[in-house]
């Protein structure tokens, strides 16, 4: 198996959005809409002075053409890393695979499936890189 090296920016920013996640879920707790985290996980991110676009629309390109009908990145950071935020019982996998796809077609590395409606935040951050 071959380990893929990201670079220290990614290796950084994957360790300022695991605290942001985390102070969010120790200050908010389980049980709220996604709408919430998102909201408090970027104004995390923001007080970190670290770039993030919010529902970032992604086009896709296809067979050499752009489709503007790609996908939604709930928050994008830096431009560098994808992560998709939820606040569920339960993961689907279509969505752990979704991240992976997001990640293919905007030939990003990294990103993250972050389920805040847990008891302990480790178990809802999941960590992709493709």
């Amino acid at each position: 198996m071959s380990y893929i090296h990201l670079s220290q920016r990614e290796e950084w920013l994957a360790k300022e959005i695991v605290d942001c996640a985390y102070k969010v879920h120790k200050e908010l707790g389980p049980g709220l809409l996604e709408k919430v985290y998102e909201a408090c996980f970027c104004y995390e991110l923001e007080k970190r002075n670290i770039l993030y676009k919010r529902q970032q629309p992604i086009k896709i390109i296809y067979d050499g053409k752009i489709f503007d009908e790609g996908f939604t990145a709930d928050v994008l950071v830096d431009d560098l890393v994808i992560c998709e935020l939820k606040s569920v019982v339960e993961v689907n996998p279509v969505w752990q695979a979704q991240v992976i796809s997001h990640l293919k077609l905007t030939k990003l590395r990294l990103g993250f499936l972050i389920n805040f409606n847990v008891p302990l935040i480790k178990d809802g951050i999941k960590r992709f890189i493709v």
